[in-house]
Parts: structure tokens; sequence; C-alpha cells
């Protein structure tokens, strides 16, 4: 899938194309850096945008000729956020395509990664826990949290909690690059010793599957490999269990279409994340890819890719 940048067919497009990136999420889970990947894939960047300002600066944009918009908003516009949804439907309704992506994380994470910068939440004054700074900071999370609920709802969903800065630089390009008019699929192997993704609207565990680290040539290899996938395919629970993951999301998919869902994923998690959960990833991808826009994530195998 090529870049927006490198893409000259979209370059081509006229001014009357438009496409806004809404980048949300909890404070300290990579809006700064999910925002830098779009300025590198072409995008015209604005960082903490107020809501009362996002129609004027869309058409200030528009009449410019730039296509291509990202906006990062979230709490530090705190009194502002009642304006956002509707700003959205608005440019919605004057022909603007408009993706929101909502970057989440742990509590705990969040926690370790402000502690880590020393930077104040943005809500902290509002806590109300007194001179206790770790449960401040918590107290402050929750709260961002619940302000943020219903925008979650209707936004593409990415768990930063175990995720390198070059996989989020990565995940996001995939995610805006997807066509927006119809559903897109993304299917995403994770290991449960590191915790269920939060953005995952199905989990399917394979961790009854035989396990091919249990063969001492298989270890070192993942379920992308010739090896690993042969062995998978003569055990007989590995298709059974394929397949019956594939009917249950053929038989639900078209109601998440009808109610105008733009992400879909299905998270299949083994214990490492390095064969069982991959190869299924793999297969199901495989199975889906003509019906429309499907995406691939692994989450433990791309992090070590991104640390090579």
């Amino acid at each position: 899938m090529s870049s927006p940048a490198n893409d000259s067919n979209a370059a081509a497009s006229p001014p009357s194309w438009r496409e806004v990136v809404l980048i949300t999420g909890i404070s300290g889970s990579g809006k700064s850096v999910a925002l830098h990947a779009l300025e590198d894939a072409g995008y015209f960047c604005v960082d903490n945008l107020p809501p009362e300002l996002i129609e004027s600066f869309v058409a200030l944009e528009h009449a410019r000729s730039t296509a291509r918009l990202a906006i990062a908003a979230d709490v530090r516009s705190a009194r502002s956020l009642p304006h956002l949804l509707p700003a959205m439907d608005k440019l919605r309704e004057a022909g603007v395509t408009v993706r929101s992506v909502f970057l989440d994380a742990s509590t705990d994470t969040l926690v370790r990664r402000f502690s880590e910068t020393r930077r104040r939440h943005p809500l902290s004054e509002q806590s109300s826990a007194g001179g206790d700074a770790h449960h401040a900071l918590i107290e402050a999370i929750e709260l961002e949290r619940e302000l943020l609920s219903e925008l979650r709802q209707i936004s593409s969903v990415v768990d930063t909690s175990e995720l390198r800065t070059a996989q989020l630089r990565s995940w996001i390009r995939n995610l805006v690059q997807a066509p927006a008019a119809k559903l897109t699929l993304v299917f995403e192997s994770f290991a449960f010793k590191h915790g269920v993704p939060l953005d995952a609207d199905y989990v399917f565990d394979v961790r009854v599957l035989p396990n091919p680290h249990y063969v001492r040539e298989l270890r070192p290899q993942t379920g992308r490999d010739a090896d690993v996938v042969d062995y998978l395919e003569a055990q007989p629970e590995v298709p059974e269990m394929v397949a019956q993951i594939e009917a249950f999301i053929r038989r639900w998919l078209p109601a998440f279409e009808q109610d105008q869902r733009s992400y879909l994923t299905v998270a299949i998690g083994c214990t490492g994340g390095q064969h069982r959960s991959v190869y299924c990833v793999e297969q199901l991808a495989r199975r889906f890819q003509a019906r429309g826009t499907t995406l691939i994530r692994h989450r433990e195998l791309d992090a070590r890719d991104a640390s090579a």
C-alpha cells in the first residue's frame, strides 16, 4: 500500500477532495508520535486546536488547496470537548472525509510514562487526591477516560501500551491509507503474557492449540515461516479453530457494516505471540482479503522487528 506522500494519484486529486484525520486519546498514549507520522506522510498537521476553530480552519486550508489535514485534540481543551463531535458531523455533511483515531494505553503504562517524563497530567489540578501524587495521577487518568468515552466509541482505537515508537508510526500510516468508505478489518496477534490489546473488538484465545515452541527446530521461527505453517496445519484442531473463527466473523460482519463502523479489530492471542496467533492472523487475513481492506498487525513480532 503506497504512502500518501508518494502516491502520484493522490497528489493529482482535485482540491474539492478533502480528508481530516482527528488524532485524539488519553494523555501519554502517543498522540505526538502519531501526528509526526502523519506529517511525514504528507498531512498538514496542527496540535491542540480548539474544537470551535476546526470548521473555520478546515475551510481556510481548503481554500489553500490543502487536501489532507490532521488535527490533534484532547482534554487540553477540556471545556471545548462538547463542540468536537458536532464539528466532525458538520465536516462530514460538507463532504469532508473524517477519520477519528483514538490512542489508548493501560493505566499502569500511562503512570510509568508520566513518571519517566516527569510531565504533569493536564487534568492533575482537577484530581481530589490531595498530596499523594501517584493517586492524583491515577484519578486524573480515570477522569480523562470518562470525558473522552463518547469520542472513543466512534473512533478507531489503537492500544499503544506495548508499542514501540516505530510500530505506532507504522500502524497509524496503515490506518489512514485504508479506504474510508468501507469497514476495514484488522487482525492482530498478541501474547497474553503482555496483556490483551485495549483496541480489540473480539478476542480469541488459541493457547489450546499445539505449541510449536516445544519443537526445538521451530522455536526460533514464527507463524509466518513455512515449517511452522506445515506443523500447525498437520494438527487437525488448528484448521478447525481457524475455520470456526472465520465463520463467526462472516456471520456478524454485515451487522458491523450496517452499524457504519469504520474498523473492526479481531485479536488472536497465544502465550508468546510468535507462532499460533501469528499463523491464525495470517490465515484469516488471507481469507478475508477479497472482501475489502484488511490490515495485519503482529504486536510482539512488530516490536521485535522495530528493535532490530
